[in-house]
């Protein structure tokens, strides 16, 4: 009888296993969608205040682009002919339910200065500045948890030091003085990399990597400093928690440690610091792209604000919110999968 009954029993294990796998699976999927609804319930609205504040300053502006194809010696009714043309003589709400519904559809207009369409034309610059921008945080993730790591490890020794005051020195670097430097030393000195251009993936991927190095790594020092001084912090404060020293009373191997408690729990603010850095990068990079010579989307958003190119100006917006809420969503995606606390929603 004991046997039977002990047969009978065995079953019930893989059934409570595939029980417990599918309530995470079930909970795990709950998260997602939990994080993916709060982004949509950020982005709608940032994104039409922003995008309604861009067309009531363009009104109180005056700019127009019959002002820009012709000239400010143009008569009244050559304005209102060009401006009729474009749709600019409608009520404004028309005109910004109009532009709402084009975007919806993937559609920015066309540009002001040459009649372009702006979403062909910010397509080309933005494959550049990703480009350069990717490289750029996979260079500063990996060498900032590299020395926020170090420096944790060893903290309070000369190790640790020199690693802070590293990177409190190249925090302190402007990209474009980096970049000129790169390019004195490593471009024109050794002939390590090309000075200036942009070679596309498609056209090999060595000249691809060589051409956006230099940018990716001027613009890359900013990461490296945040990443490594959040981490150090973290980690360190994590180090001193009372789960670690249960952890040591227990007889834990520090290796252990390490990965199981003290680099899970510490991930989190250095995971947060990039929530903006990517589309930062992708922002912030318009001198460094002078300098390297790249047609990007930064010198693109610099040249149509400059030329007074509204389309282009409001394209730029759309892209930017898109890319930062689309970055914050994957960053929050990956603190919701690896740090505890925010699983429990803390």
């Amino acid at each position: 009888m004991t046997t039977t009954k002990e047969q009978a029993r065995e079953p019930a294990a893989p059934a409570d296993g595939r029980s417990t796998a599918g309530a995470r699976a079930r909970h795990g999927l709950g998260r997602v969608l939990t994080t993916v609804a709060r982004s949509a319930a950020l982005f709608v609205p940032v994104f039409l205040v922003a995008t309604f504040v861009t067309f009531a300053l363009r009104s109180l502006s005056g700019l127009s682009p019959a002002r820009i194809q012709l000239g400010e010696q143009a008569t009244p009714e050559a304005i209102a002919r060009v401006e009729a043309q474009w749709g600019l003589d409608r009520p404004f709400l028309v005109q910004y339910g109009d532009w709402i519904g084009g975007v919806l559809h993937g559609q920015l207009g066309a540009s002001w200065t040459n009649g372009a369409d702006i979403s062909t034309l910010i397509g080309l610059g933005l494959g550049v500045s990703l480009s350069v921008a990717t490289l750029a945080l996979v260079i500063g993730v990996l060498a900032g948890f590299a020395l926020g790591t170090l420096a944790a490890l060893r903290r309070t020794t000369w190790i640790d030091r020199a690693v802070t005051g590293f990177v409190t020195v190249i925090s302190v670097m402007p990209a474009f003085v980096v970049g000129i430097v790169l390019v004195a030393v490593l471009a024109v000195g050794l002939g390590l990399f090309p000075s200036a251009g942009y070679v596309e993936p498609g056209q090999g991927i060595g000249p691809w990597l060589a051409h956006i190095t230099l940018p990716a790594v001027a613009l890359s020092l900013d990461v490296v400093a945040d990443v490594a001084r959040q981490l150090r912090s973290s980690l360190v404060a994590a180090y001193r928690e009372n789960y670690v020293t249960g952890a040591l009373v227990r007889g834990l191997s520090p290796r252990r440690i390490f990965f199981t408690h003290v680099l899970r729990n510490g991930l989190g603010p250095a995971l947060a610091t990039l929530g903006l850095k990517f589309p930062s990068l992708v922002g912030a990079s318009v001198v460094t792209e002078w300098i390297f010579g790249l047609q990007g989307f930064g010198r693109f958003a610099n040249d149509s604000a400059q030329s007074g190119d509204v389309p282009a100006v409001q394209g730029v917006l759309v892209v930017s919110i898109v890319l930062v809420v689309a970055f914050n969503l994957v960053v929050n995606l990956v603190l919701a999968r690896v740090t505890p606390a925010s699983q429990r929603g803390v």
